[in-house]
């Protein structure tokens, strides 16, 4: 009641810099709890360099020294592939200093998956916010998101009968998954028929740009939006059970306890860690084709 408010008034009117910094902020969270997580597989982490690697990656893409446009697509591709590129030379190099070579390889090996895996999903929010109907999308990405979340406990839970994948996380139901699939379409085509209006709206109450807003009803078809819905329902499905193989692994129950009732702050953005890449490749391949 109080977070979903204060986030979506992030994503529609904050400044780029400071929705970078948080996205930043909330990564690093959940990079902390990773890398707590792996120490239960036998490693030893790289802590202070991964926290800050992945934060000059998110000052870079905030501040984009340089050139106005550095927040384009073609930019932000460029800088995540040359972070990508680098991050096994850097961790690696630091971790020859571990006193156990044994370490080193997977030390390294979590820190690199740390960037890719959060640090890198969550910057692709923050240049969605920078592409064409950039809020819009982000809008439309966190919805269906939450409505999945939602169909699926509520439906899952009382008449989930058959286990999705009882070794990883033994409540995920099959009925629960396609009440999750169905939400996200109804979302999806709800907020394709009232996207003029409401764009509309939002520009007039200020809290959007002409660039954020859908303003034709002709620049999507209905079956794209519904394409769409269902491949990052997903990918969203996906990316929490990815996260719950990663917990069941290293034998704990939530990656953390920084929001009271919630688990940690991993576990609230494991579905996005996965929808989001999605969202943003659809949305970049859509720039590059016009």
């Amino acid at each position: 009641m109080i977070l979903i408010p204060l986030v979506l008034l992030l994503i529609l009117r904050a400044p780029i810099e400071v929705l970078a910094f948080v996205a930043g902020v909330v990564a690093l969270l959940a990079i902390r709890e990773l890398l707590q997580l792996s120490e239960a597989y036998g490693s030893r982490p790289l802590h202070l360099p991964t926290y800050i690697f992945c934060g000059l990656f998110f000052f870079l893409i905030a501040f984009h020294p340089g050139t106005p446009d550095l927040m384009s697509t073609g930019a932000f591709t460029y800088f995540g592939l040359a972070f990508c590129v680098l991050a096994p030379f850097v961790f690696l190099t630091l971790a020859m200093r571990n006193d156990e070579l044994a370490s080193g390889f997977p030390a390294a090996r979590v820190s690199v998956f740390a960037f890719v895996f959060i640090a890198l999903p969550m910057a692709c929010v923050v240049q969605l916010r920078e592409q064409w109907l950039g809020a819009m999308m982000l809008l439309y990405l966190l919805l269906l998101v939450w409505a999945g979340d939602i169909f699926a406990y509520f439906i899952g839970k009382p008449f989930g009968r058959h286990r999705m994948s009882p070794r990883i996380s033994p409540h995920k139901t099959w009925e629960g998954s396609l009440a999750s699939v169905a939400a996200s379409v109804i979302v999806g085509v709800l907020l394709f028929q009232g996207a003029v209006p409401l764009s509309s709206q939002l520009l007039r109450v200020g809290l959007i740009e002409r660039k954020d807003g859908v303003f034709s009803a002709s620049q999507f078809s209905l079956a794209q939006v519904i394409v769409i819905s269902i491949v990052l329902n997903v990918a969203a499905q996906l990316g929490d059970l990815v996260e719950s193989l990663v917990k069941r692994g290293a034998g704990v129950k939530d990656s953390g306890a920084i929001l009271p009732g919630h688990g940690g702050m991993l576990d609230r953005i494991d579905a996005l860690l996965f929808a989001a890449p999605v969202l943003w490749i659809i949305a970049a391949w859509r720039v590059m084709m016009q």
